[in-house]
């Protein structure tokens, strides 16, 4: 599933290419991922244009100049892909990327009036794309409870603390990646956040420090904004605007590292362990429970 480095680098690459374009139609075969009103489209969606692509958590946000915004949440298959004066796509890393669209995985296709289209794919059919008044955005069930954004400049280390202390009993992984508690923190970068402040993922919030939770907090956004630097972590077809492809899993520390001796002890070798139902990525010596 795209991370929200991912998707960050997806909302960059729109923003090159799809800005002030003119949306002449709209094409969908699956109602779940485009579960809009007819009349909304054709009054909202229709003839408007795009004046803004944004990203709040894991969720693309395309605002346009009627007021109404697409949302679009690409879930754990999504993708959007562009064609025209270049090809460009982002999202889940698999063929489509460079296939001739539509196709079998296409769900939905937006043309505008310079020929050119922006095609949402989605294999396994979880993804979404809703129209809505931009003002009602922040009244959407998943949009009230998703926690702070760790990249904000207001978002300080206090903050931080004081939202993942309300966890004292669970385990510091599963509380960093619950989006209640921060925004868009997934797997792979749990597991670099972890490694980088010597911290083991089954290690209780109230057994940590807050020297702990500070290095945690300096960890975060220090991969974030290294991922978000080199394009995201998809090591297959995923590329950007630019055509080059997201490289963070090449800088990587320890996700998909199984079995490689550790960078920074260089004594034990990266294991792979379960935390919370999660396959985690460790370095034993560098990372101990509390």
């Amino acid at each position: 599933m795209p991370e929200l480095p991912e998707v960050e680098t997806v909302v960059k690459g729109l923003n090159k290419l799809i800005l002030n374009k003119k949306v002449v139609s709209v094409e969908s075969d699956w109602k779940k991922s485009f579960p809009n009103d007819i009349n909304a489209v054709e009054n909202f969606l229709i003839n408007s244009i795009i004046k803004a692509v944004r990203r709040r958590a894991k969720v693309i946000i395309i605002d346009l100049n009627t007021n109404y915004s697409l949302i679009c949440h690409l879930r754990m298959t999504g993708q959007l892909v562009y064609r025209g004066e270049c090809n460009w796509g982002g999202g889940h890393p698999n063929d489509d990327f460079l296939a001739n669209l539509p196709n079998k995985s296409t769900r939905v296709t937006f043309s505008f009036s310079d020929n050119t289209k922006l095609f949402f794919n989605d294999q396994r059919k979880f993804g979404y794309i809703i129209l809505l008044p931009t003002s009602e955005i922040n009244n959407l069930p998943f949009f009230k409870k998703v926690g702070p954004e760790p990249l904000e400049d207001s978002f300080k280390v206090e903050h931080f603390i004081e939202r993942v202390s309300l966890k004292q009993n669970s385990m510091i992984k599963p509380t960093i990646l619950d989006q209640s508690v921060i925004a868009g923190v997934g797997n792979i970068y749990a597991d670099e956040s972890l490694w980088e402040a010597k911290i083991h993922p089954e290690t209780r919030v109230n057994k940590l420090s807050s020297v702990d939770l500070e290095n945690l907090y300096k960890a975060i956004r220090k991969v974030m904004k290294i991922s978000i630097q080199r394009g995201g972590s998809t090591d297959r077809n995923y590329v950007k605007a630019d055509g080059t492809r997201g490289n963070y899993l090449e800088y990587a520390s320890v996700y998909h590292k199984n079995n490689e001796i550790c960078k920074r002890c260089k004594k034990f070798r990266i294991s792979k362990i379960k935390v919370a139902g999660r396959g985690t990525h460790i370095c034993e010596n560098c990372q101990k429970v509390k």
